[in-house]
């Protein structure tokens, strides 16, 4: 059974498993009395950078920001996406291979350099390593590409963090036509910071033969050489860039869980002057990714006032949604007013316990302030309860 490694469009033979080190990351710690614990920890963490210094400011053609806006909110490079959200994407990469790009890709120096992986479809033929590694926001998945070389290459790196190393599988590669690379599995290595030579990946290259064959198509390369789209030979589709933009890095450092709230400072030192008029609390689901409450007393206090769970916006009604286990769900319903330019007074006062059509009411109020830090169509920062700040994604 062939294994594609990193999900790029290589595969190798299975190998013994090589579980990297770590267990999901949470949003928020709850109850110590009731373990409502989704929490994800890496062992090492990397240190927090830039949403300015990290990579110069790019542009995109309103095209490839139709794709970009697609891809923002969408976890596990595709791993978490709904239907919904899958359409978005295939509906967008489709108008960009259907404009074309930069014309014979695979000629251009465009093409060369290190691309990161922003978003992957998932054949049915993934393995437990496709998953493990790129499925988790908290590793960076990149491929690199040199083809003007005395030994042409094409590599993918699967970087655990700053503080552990990286993961390095490459490949011999030529040029088959204008969109085409062909590429051989050769050698593969573990590097990791705290020994001072290289760790062998454990795969017989030679043995596996046609295995360790395949090819790489690229069916849309921006202009500005930002932008990459390719198929793989598994029938995989992958959205690559070179640089990504501050929304992209900000969701990156939330993933990683470290320096968040400078970089949503940052972030909304960035998009201060962008704003246009007052913000306003906009309709929709809203799912909470991240608050800086890291402990409370109670899950249930933390659901009633929305340190947890999904918000639901719709006219002047709030409503707070928190999935419990095996079907229940608390759910509580308030109402909201305005009381200045970002500031809105929340009252929640319509608590229940949910299974399927059946409601079971609770006594429970809570009233707060809530403030509106940033906004767009993708995210929402506020300062609410406590005044913790909670960043929260628009999921329908």
């Amino acid at each position: 059974m062939a294994i594609e490694i990193a999900n790029l469009g290589f595969q190798l033979n299975p190998l013994p498993t090589l579980s990297p080190v770590f267990v999901p990351r949470t949003v928020l710690k709850s109850s110590k009395r009731c373990r409502f614990d989704r929490r994800n920890l890496l062992l090492l963490r990397p240190p927090a950078s830039s949403l300015v210094d990290e990579q110069p400011q790019v542009s995109f053609t309103e095209p490839e920001n139709r794709l970009i806006d697609s891809l923002v909110g969408i976890q596990g490079r595709g791993r978490s996406a709904s239907p919904q959200q899958l359409s978005d994407v295939e509906s967008a990469v489709q108008a960009l291979e259907g404009l074309g790009g930069v014309p014979d890709p695979t000629s251009s120096s465009l093409i060369e350099g290190r691309w990161q992986l922003m978003f992957t479809t998932r054949p049915g033929t993934a393995s437990p390593i496709q998953r493990t590694f790129v499925g988790v926001d908290n590793f960076s998945v990149f491929q690199e590409v040199y083809l003007r070389t005395d030994d042409p290459r094409v590599s993918n790196i699967v970087r655990f963090s700053e503080a552990i190393g990286e993961l390095k599988v490459e490949a011999a590669a030529s040029i088959k036509d204008g969109k085409r690379i062909l590429f051989r599995f050769d050698r593969a290595a573990f590097s990791f910071k705290f020994l001072p030579f290289k760790v062998p990946y454990p795969v017989p290259f030679k043995l596996l033969g046609d295995e360790a064959k395949g090819w790489l198509d690229t069916t849309y390369l921006s202009q500005s050489g930002n932008l990459r789209i390719s198929r793989g030979n598994k029938g995989t589709t992958f959205v690559l860039q070179k640089n990504t933009e501050p929304r992209q890095r900000f969701l990156s450092v939330i993933s990683k869980g470290t320096g968040v709230m400078e970089a949503i400072n940052e972030f909304i030192s960035l998009n201060q002057n962008k704003a246009t008029g007052e913000p306003q609390l906009s309709e929709g689901e809203w799912q909470m990714i991240w608050s800086s409450q890291q402990e409370t007393d109670s899950w249930l206090e933390n659901a009633a006032n929305g340190l947890m769970g999904t918000q639901i916006v719709k006219g002047e009604q709030l409503k707070f949604v928190v999935d419990i286990l095996l079907g229940f769900r608390f759910s509580m319903i308030g109402t909201f007013v305005k009381t200045g330019a970002t500031t809105y007074e929340v009252t929640m006062n319509d608590a229940a316990i949910v299974a399927g059509q059946v409601a079971l009411p609770m006594e429970m109020e809570s009233k707060f302030n809530l403030e509106l830090l940033y906004t767009d169509d993708k995210i929402r920062i506020t300062r609410g309860f406590r005044n913790i700040t909670f960043v929260h994604l628009h999921v329908g």
